[in-house]
């Protein structure tokens, strides 16, 4: 299994977030503040997104080759309920597990449970590219 599974990148620091993975899943959480808001005073959906997307990053991570990567392929996203404060966790897991391709599913929860956001989507895997010959 990979390694690399939690980094740190400029997205994830700015929105606050913490990534814990698990074996064939992971979990994204974050405490929401004013700069998560969009005008109307509730998270942006593109911060439950995020979680989700990095939380299903961080599960294919957990399931692939070291020195493999993967890339979002495609994500349908469902909003189901605003929220402006409190805990957002989302929770992603693996469904199947191709050679090229992995299928996921995640859910974003609030501080009482409530479903805010859910997820499926697909990942490729992507093989390291050999060292270029030095010319």
């Amino acid at each position: 299994m990979s390694d690399s599974i939690d980094p740190m990148f400029p997205l994830r620091e700015y929105l606050g977030f913490s990534v814990e993975p698990g074996e064939g899943s992971a979990w994204a959480r974050l405490e929401l503040a004013a700069h998560h808001h969009n005008p109307n005073g509730v998270a942006h959906g593109a911060v439950p997104f995020a979680l989700m997307d990095t939380a299903m990053g961080a599960a294919v991570m957990s399931v692939i080759d070291d020195g493999q990567l993967c890339a979002t392929i495609e994500i349908h996203t469902r909003f189901h309920r605003p929220v402006s404060d409190g805990t957002l966790t989302a929770e992603a897991t693996v469904l199947t597990s191709g050679r090229r391709v992995i299928h996921l599913e995640a859910r974003t929860h609030d501080s009482e449970d409530r479903l805010v956001a859910s997820a499926t989507g697909s990942f490729a895997v992507i093989d390291p590219r050999p060292p270029l010959a030095p010319t």
